[in-house]
């Protein structure tokens, strides 16, 4: 079962605000134009990154614990899990976008 707090990672949504004057900041005019497909390649790609991270710490963590080196078996033993649990999450996502991508290929126009 998922609880809100295996979710954690996802940013925060927030609608843009209509804003009828026309100056704008940067910020929001660059968010405005920023289509959702690039959003999501963003947000996709450094959730990619963090996972990384997490699976070369864990690498490292098994490494010293193989050379007698690791002082925390748990901690190391909770990195693993960690990173596997972030993994499978991706893959889950991925999975996901491929599936809807090949629904949107398989409509009839």
């Amino acid at each position: 079962m998922m609880t809100v707090e295996a979710i954690n990672f996802l940013p925060a949504i927030s609608m843009p605000e209509l804003n009828t004057s026309a100056s704008l900041s940067s910020t929001n005019a660059q968010a405005m134009t920023t289509p959702p497909a690039a959003q999501f390649f963003n947000w996709f790609s450094d959730q990619l990154s963090q996972v990384n991270d997490q699976l070369l710490a864990a690498d490292k963590g098994v490494q010293q614990l193989a050379a007698g080196d690791a002082s925390n078996l748990h901690q190391v033993m909770i990195n693993l899990e960690q990173a596997k649990l972030s993994m499978q999450l991706v893959m889950q996502v991925r999975n996901h976008v491929l599936d809807a991508y090949r629904e949107i290929l398989q409509m009839q126009v």
